[in-house]
């Protein structure tokens, strides 16, 4: 087993979170401590200048410099980690036009943290004919076999459903073999998820979040903008697929002639919506779903997709993962995973032909050979 240490910062640009997590790169040995670190005012209001930025801007190595910095600070405090798994901030997301664009230089953060660093996670899927996206669900797979080890989750398909910036669903099976076994995960972007309600809060009342769902709790969902936004084309798209952040920017604006809580109470009833929609391409109904990343904590949105999804919803704390960092810990269970040459996609999950082992590995001097050694 080997000690690593994921570092995720999501599109919802509110800061970095990492967390240990101990594996062989295909099962889950144990889960370590963990940090998150905010990104200031300014931090955030440079990288959302920076979105939709692809790396030949002249903004991006500003950009990427303040992106390996603040990882380099957090990562500061886990001098026990053998080795980092660094997402990068995704600026661009265009797996059919210009590719995929994570701001950060893996190999700066090598030098700055002294340990052996794998990044650049999604160009190979990219370049390979996937869609780059989403990445999580093999480790979703690795999670529900934790789980079903521990006695927490039946030996049946479950579905993980992340709500970050963008929402995307993972239908996996505990009892395969493997991650990228035949019928072992399919997943999708399922639409938009926090950003929306991020930005209108951002704009209108200048607070980073709907805390709680209270605003979106106080209004009523305009039912004609929620039908509207699911005729849009990418509904009816088959699954794997994913989505640029900002794809449906088209939302917010639906929504600007109405007061604030009706406007949230609008967006979340359109994330609920997209993700009752997403049911339709999954294999099977799934036992339950469980809620992980920071839209678990909106009550209004939970709420939503009771009333929305016809099978339990729980948040995945309920199993005893911690769904705060669940990504952070993906990338570091990946980063072990590429080092041995293991996939990290395939195409249920990305729509890659083959399964494909995509990232780069970049270390210091002499620290790979120690990490092979323990």
């Amino acid at each position: 087993m080997i000690r690593a240490l994921g570092m995720m910062s999501g599109t919802s640009l509110d800061g970095v979170d990492a967390a240990l997590i101990e594996t062989d790169g295909i099962r889950i040995g144990g889960f370590g401590a963990s940090a998150f670190r905010a990104f200031s005012d300014n931090e955030s209001a440079v990288l959302h200048g920076g979105l939709g930025l692809w790396p030949d801007a002249p903004a991006v190595p500003d950009l990427a410099r303040l992106v390996e910095a603040a990882h380099a600070d957090l990562a500061a405090g886990f001098l026990n980690a053998q080795l980092i798994g660094f997402h990068g901030q995704t600026l661009a997301h265009d797996p059919r036009g210009r590719g995929t664009h994570q701001a950060g230089d893996g190999a700066a953060l090598a030098r700055a943290t002294g340990r052996p660093v794998v990044w650049d996670f999604r160009s190979e899927d990219v370049r390979q004919g996937g869609e780059g996206a989403p990445l999580v669900p093999f480790f979703h797979w690795a999670c529900a076999e934790w789980a079903m080890g521990q006695g927490r989750l039946a030996p049946a398909p479950v579905a993980f459903l992340n709500l970050g910036g963008v929402g995307n669903i993972s239908w996996v099976d505990p009892t395969a073999p493997a991650p990228e076994a035949p019928g072992a995960c399919l997943a999708f972007d399922t639409g938009p998820a926090n950003a929306p309600l991020n930005d209108l809060m951002r704009r209108r009342r200048r607070q980073a979040r709907d805390e709680g769902g209270a605003l979106a709790a106080q209004g009523t969902p305009d039912a004609a903008i929620v039908a509207a936004f699911l005729q849009d084309p990418w509904f009816a798209r088959p699954a794997p697929k994913s989505l640029d952040r900002d794809h449906f920017a088209g939302l917010l604006q639906a929504v600007a002639q109405l007061e604030d809580a009706g406007a949230a109470a609008t967006l979340v009833a359109a994330l609920a919506a997209s993700v009752a929609a997403a049911l339709d391409w999954l294999p099977s109904p799934p036992g339950q779903v469980l809620v992980c990343g920071g839209g678990r904590h909106n009550g209004a949105i939970m709420a939503a997709l009771a009333r929305a999804l016809p099978m339990p919803v729980a948040p995945v704390d309920s199993i005893g993962l911690d769904g705060d960092m669940l990504e952070a810990q993906a990338f570091g269970w990946l980063a072990v995973r590429v080092l041995r040459g293991l996939p990290i996609s395939g195409p249920m999950t990305t729509g890659v032909p083959e399964p494909v082992c995509g990232g780069r590995i970049s270390h210091p001097r002499g620290s790979l050979t120690k990490l092979f050694g323990t």
